[in-house]
């Protein structure tokens, strides 16, 4: 029998899910406002791999999911959250996998209150995609690895879901700890996102930059402390060469969304790792003023 596999928000995230889990031969199901639903419905998506031919793909569209699925990817950003998860049925997921792919700590809470038990942390990582368009999505990465970990799921139904997930051609790496899965990207994008969202400089202009590479330094020092604080060991220094591993180009889409006037999560980034500062008791100085800096935005 196929699977049968949702995408909340196909957007480039998630339409890149979308087109990966059609070519797995998954019938797959792109839940998304009617205004989405309309535009896809008449132009499909057109989707670009590395430099690859365009292809253009039609998966099944629906405003609201009602019909049951193996695994519900949500790859939403966190301001259009609470408005999305109206159009699941939770229902839907009783017997199979609710995985967010979202940025951030805080989303959780939300989660596990509308899909109780059928949740797992999902972190995606070695991936790079954009949309010129509104049905276009450019994948820029020719890979992505997500790394899951479950503290409600039974073992076996969370191996299942990253069988369905790395049969759709993407990496999968199964962790214990709900929290290290979250924190270890997001101390990163802590720094990162509101970085490159205020000057609109690229990671690799940031790190050359002789005012804003201490800057980085020294609020990376303070997400790791917090981390610290709340159970997950990550050393700054590690933190840091990864950053300097990246491309010199890459920017965020936290400041892509704020150079196009959108809303962005930076507040659900580093506005979530300053609260948990604050409620770990952890000096954060630097991040503090970044996130403040970013609100006005």
């Amino acid at each position: 029998m196929r699977k049968t596999v949702a995408v909340l928000g196909p957007g480039a995230v998630g339409g890149t899910f979308a087109v990966r889990f059609l070519q797995a031969d998954y019938r797959t199901l792109c839940v998304a406002p009617p205004a989405t639903v309309q535009l896809m419905a008449l132009a499909g998506i057109s989707f670009e791999c590395n430099g690859g031919e365009p292809l253009v793909v039609r998966p099944q569209l629906t405003e609201h999911l009602v019909q049951p699925v193996s695994l519900l990817v949500i790859a939403v950003k966190a301001p259009q959250l609470e408005e999305a998860l109206e159009r699941i049925d939770p229902e839907t997921v009783e017997s199979g996998v609710v995985l967010p792919l979202l940025n951030g700590l805080e989303h959780m809470g939300p989660l596990r209150e509308r899909f109780d038990g059928r949740v797992a942390a999902g972190s995606l990582s070695r991936f790079e995609a954009y949309r010129p368009g509104r049905v276009q999505i450019v994948q820029k990465s020719q890979t992505a690895l997500v790394t899951m970990a479950s503290a409600d799921l039974p073992e076996k139904e969370l191996e299942r879901a990253a069988d369905t997930v790395q049969q759709a051609g993407v990496d999968v790496e199964l962790e214990t700890d709900e929290k290290r899965v979250l924190w270890r990207k997001v101390v990163r994008l802590a720094v990162l996102a509101p970085m490159t969202a205020l000057t609109q400089k690229t990671v690799g202009e940031l790190r050359n930059d002789l005012e804003w590479r201490p800057r980085m330094e020294r609020a990376l020092d303070e997400a790791c402390a917090i981390a610290a604080a709340d159970g997950v060991s990550l050393m700054a220094s590690a933190q840091w060469t990864r950053i300097t591993e990246m491309e010199h180009g890459l920017t965020t889409s936290a400041a892509r969304d704020v150079a196009a006037g959108r809303p962005s999560e930076i507040d659900a980034i580093t506005g979530a790792v300053v609260r948990a500062g604050q409620r770990l008791g952890v000096p954060c100085p630097a991040l503090s003023e970044l996130a403040n800096r970013t609100s006005r935005l």
